[in-house]
């Protein structure tokens, strides 16, 4: 199993196919097993780089966000890619919008799923809060045993899916997913003066029934990107690319050939 030893963790990654790199970065409730709908969609022309942040599994160490794309950075080196295509979902946005942000000279392009990433703006902060003004319906998710992440509609209509979904997340179970999501939180100092000079082609997707992040907020990060470009994905929770993957590897595939 390919480990590759960082300060504080061991940072486990997989890579298959051949072609230009497109390195894949996960969300809270996931690792490098999420994407297995993309990869064998993908790497029959792409060489397609999974890997887990560190603390969860089955990378080690600490669950730290603020060193994510310090870790991925050292991946990318690690593996000699003189340039990548970023593939993000909800938390990975953090790690690959940073990424960008400091590399935009090695990223051809960079799609970011129910995600805004660090970005920073008094809308987004105001959108997250109408979404919770009558309550916290993720928690009242949970309380009737279905993952927030997943979705009512997945649990409903792809039961399968959806237990799979829990028991990738169930395999990281020992993360502290609300200090992380509290790190997360922090890390939104992205100014828009700073997301208005990215030139990297950037393509977000939302799912229309999305309760994690809403899709008012990515259609606002959307539209203050220079190249970005919004995709809304109807009957769809926060994971697009588990729940829909046919329509979310086609919208990544049309972007990849335009960028």
């Amino acid at each position: 199993m390919p480990f590759l030893p960082l300060d504080g963790c061991e940072l486990y990654y997989e890579t298959t196919g051949s072609g230009p790199a497109l390195v894949f970065a996960h969300g809270l409730a996931g690792n490098h097993l999420s994407w297995w709908q993309q990869v064998p969609h993908f790497r029959g022309r792409y060489t397609c780089v999974t890997f887990a942040h560190r603390g969860f599994w089955p990378s080690t160490g600490a669950a730290e966000p603020e060193r994510f794309a310090s870790d991925l950075a050292a991946l990318i080196d690690h593996l000699a890619f003189d340039d990548v295509r970023l593939i993000a979902q909800s938390m990975g946005g953090w790690t690959c919008l940073s990424y960008a942000l400091r590399h935009p000279e090695r990223v051809r392009a960079l799609a970011m799923s129910g995600s805004t990433g660090t970005f920073a703006h008094p809308e987004i902060d105001r959108i997250h809060a109408e979404a919770r003004r009558d309550g916290n319906p993720e928690a009242d998710l949970f309380a009737r045993g279905v993952h927030p992440a997943a979705g009512e509609r997945m649990a409903r209509e792809q039961p399968e899916l959806h237990y799979l979904y829990q028991r990738i997340s169930d395999l990281s179970d020992e993360v502290d997913r609300q200090a992380v999501r509290r790190a997360l939180v922090a890390m939104r100092t992205t100014p828009p003066e700073t997301l208005a000079a990215l030139r990297t082609p950037l393509l977000c997707v939302s799912g229309q029934e999305d309760i994690v992040v809403p899709p008012a907020a990515v259609a606002l990060f959307a539209s203050l990107a220079p190249g970005g470009r919004l995709e809304r994905v109807p009957e769809a929770g926060h994971s697009v690319y588990f729940e829909r993957a046919a329509t979310y590897n086609r919208l990544v595939d049309e972007f990849l050939a335009s960028a």
